[in-house]
């Protein structure tokens, strides 16, 4: 079983400066917590993107609009990997939220879990068993009321006890 922590739109250091680090406490305790952590993108700065990557055993990100040539550099537009026997992809954008699912099973069709960012909005569903998932944003919260993050466990190919965290 592998634990994963799904994060994106940190914007640090415009939005994760008042944390401690760039994010907050209980998403670093998550970080610490988790085999692998997925960044969805909009970081900012590279030098959250070092931190994480110091702190986390796995690292699986990509970059967004608002990330510069430092962090483009260093990370792919999409990323893919397999762990525990799900094909994972990670992206920034996947337009509105009209037309999504059609679009991301378009644009990812050997994926079984597709993780996005960019609207600071978490989502969640699930579309001819690609399950796409946007974890909100732990330091922006735009228009939802609350700061959030997500956390979910993989095995043998199932994704399983997806929970949507608010600070």
């Amino acid at each position: 079983m592998t634990a994963l922590l799904l994060i994106s739109d940190t914007h640090h250091p415009s939005r994760g400066a008042a944390h401690s680090g760039g994010l907050p406490g209980p998403v670093w305790d998550a970080v610490d917590a988790a085999d692998v952590v997925v960044h969805a993108g909009d970081w900012c700065s590279v030098e959250l993107l070092d931190r994480v990557a110091g702190r986390a055993a796995r690292l699986l990100a990509c970059w967004g609009n608002n990330d510069g040539d430092d962090v483009r550099a260093r990370l792919p537009e999409t990323a893919r990997e397999r762990i525990d026997g799900v094909r994972v992809a990670v992206t920034h954008e996947t337009g509105p939220k009209q037309g999504r699912e059609r679009r991301a099973l378009a644009a990812h069709p050997d994926t079984d879990l597709l993780v996005f960012g960019h609207s600071h909005i978490p989502w969640d569903s699930v579309a001819d068993g690609l399950r796409l998932l946007n974890p909100g944003s732990p330091t922006d919260r735009r228009r939802m009321p609350t700061h959030t993050w997500m956390t979910l466990t993989l095995h043998d190919g199932r994704i399983d006890d997806v929970v949507l965290h608010h600070l």
